[in-house]
């Protein structure tokens, strides 16, 4: 995982709502901007960005709270390829 990859991650979340800026460390979902709908377009963009199928076991909302837990949920996936 690298500092571009975590960027790319808060480009993406920036560019949804780009009225905010977003700590890597802060919970988006506790912060009431993220429904069900952005948590799937979430995996959508990470699967299709970093060309890995989020496993089931891995689809757990504290893998994508944080711009931090996304980014570290990559590492661990990219690491196995």
């Amino acid at each position: 995982m690298s500092d571009h990859d975590t960027t790319t991650i808060a480009a993406f979340v920036h560019q949804r709502y780009p009225q905010v800026e977003f700590a890597h460390d802060q919970d988006i979902f506790s912060l009431g901007f993220v429904n069900s709908l952005f948590a799937m377009e979430l995996v959508m963009f990470v699967e299709k960005t970093f060309g890995f199928t989020v496993p089931n076991q891995e689809l757990r909302l504290d893998n994508f709270r944080t711009i931090d837990s996304i980014a570290a949920l990559v590492r661990r996936q990219t690491a196995m390829v």
